[in-house]
């Protein structure tokens, strides 16, 4: 039987190996970046460096970090994203994010402990090169990595940040209860060592401000955001028309959902309403583009109620290809049901399916109720009982005309609310108060 135990034996030789090689590109990557501003002669800028868990070719919810740090560069941050690829490299589409993307075959519990290691020994060594004036972390594993760092912290007098895009979602089992104890742990940190917090909604702040007793004035709040350069309907005219057209969808009438397949999304409930649907508008088609853990039995549920011609599950595809295929719908969805898990959210796809001027079909819980109000672009249900999620669909199919109408109420809200340069604005007022 094979030992993953570190003692004296290889995987430890390894280890430290791994840690040190990547310590010394960081090194070089830096040297290197300081040397070439100062033969340009740039102005020192106010640096931030964000250190993701994320896994850059498996996570989908990369985009916020990502467009947030790329608003604040267009504020006069030098920004920084350090986070991982498991089997292939991202190409970085926006140059105005470094990121700096550690490679790392992921395996449950072992690559988190590793990349916790990595930033614990290499960190000391980025401060001491980089100079950031801010370092933001995620309430994960890899907070206890900055530990390393916080003698440090206090002479080059860098600003520790927790950042909190979501509580613990659908926890079960021992990977359920690790992390929510990893988000109680990292949440604790932040209180006692750190210089503030960030949290994705207002109903969220005081959530998390009441459980873990929290000044209120040590917490601010950056919600999610949407590019609406990227994500401009007039952009996708005639791409997305020929889009139906190789799809074989030209004249029916679309429902679009992007994004994780998991339990807890009323993804279940939404095909079964389709079968409802189809009875009486057998045009209709549900698309659902993105994966998940649950993606076989979305798959195996449309084949035992004979959906095929009325469901398609698509796999990803490219973030920047996501708007041509929001764009061939008459309508999104976002099914998430009433749950503590989802209630005081800020969820991207929503303001993504807005930005391109589509109605969406939302429940009626806090997290909707935030960003669209009464505004005639939601189309709200009660519950995620297919029933409900079918009546909404009628009504939508019923009111096709004006469908483009309530459409370009939503997009209007987006811009005037929820832009990244926005959204950015909002945290680097909070940074700023922190320095």
């Amino acid at each position: 039987m094979r030992s993953y135990s570190m003692g004296d034996g290889p995987l430890k030789r390894w280890t430290l190996r791994y840690i040190s090689g990547t310590g010394s590109v960081l090194l070089k990557y830096y040297s290197d970046r300081n040397l070439k501003g100062s033969k340009q002669g740039n102005s020192p800028k106010r640096k931030i460096l964000w250190v993701s868990p994320l896994i850059l070719d498996l996570h989908f919810h990369k985009t916020s970090r990502i467009e947030v740090l790329r608003a604040l560069s267009k504020l006069g941050y030098d920004t920084n994203l350090l986070a991982m690829h498991s089997r292939r490299k991202i190409l970085n589409e926006n140059p105005q994010v470094q990121v700096i993307s550690i490679p790392l075959r992921y395996v449950p519990i072992i690559s988190p402990f590793l990349y916790t290691a990595l930033i614990f020994f290499a960190l000391p060594f980025y401060l001491a090169m980089y100079r950031p004036d801010f370092i933001v972390i995620e309430p994960d594993m890899s907070i206890f990595g900055i530990v390393s760092i916080f003698p440090f912290s206090i002479t080059k007098r860098v600003k520790l940040i927790l950042d909190i895009r979501s509580t613990p979602v659908e926890i079960y089992g021992l990977r359920g209860y690790l992390k929510k104890l990893n988000f109680t742990l990292s949440v604790l940190i932040a209180k006692s060592f750190f210089d503030g917090v960030t949290i994705i909604t207002s109903h969220m702040k005081k959530e998390i401000c009441k459980e873990y007793d929290l000044d209120l004035e040590f917490v601010g709040v950056w919600t999610s955001g949407v590019s609406t350069e990227l994500f401009d309907p007039k952009k996708y005219i005639t791409d997305s028309k020929k889009l139906r057209e190789n799809l074989g969808l030209s004249h029916r009438f679309i429902i679009f959902y992007h994004g994780a397949f998991s339990p807890n999304r009323g993804l279940i409930e939404t095909i079964e309403a389709i079968d409802t649907v189809r009875q009486k508008y057998s045009d209709v088609v549900l698309f659902l583009l993105g994966s998940g853990s649950i993606v076989n039995s979305l798959k195996s549920l449309v084949e035992t109620k004979k959906l095929q011609n009325n469901v398609i599950i698509h796999p990803p595809v490219k973030y920047v290809d996501v708007p041509k295929y929001i764009a061939m719908s008459d309508i999104g969805i976002v099914p998430l049901p009433n749950h503590p898990y989802w209630n005081f959210q800020c969820p991207l796809n929503l303001l993504e399916y807005l930005a391109m001027e589509k109605p969406v079909i939302i429940t009626d819980i806090p997290a909707n109720r935030s960003v669209i109000g009464d505004n005639r672009c939601g189309i709200y249900i009660r519950s995620i009982r297919p029933i409900e999620i079918a009546n909404a669909i009628e009504y939508a199919y019923s009111n096709k005309g004006k469908l483009a109408e309530w459409g370009k109420l939503g997009r209007k809200n987006v811009v005037n609310k929820y832009t990244w340069d926005k959204v950015a604005e909002k945290f680097e007022e909070y940074l700023s108060s922190r320095r």
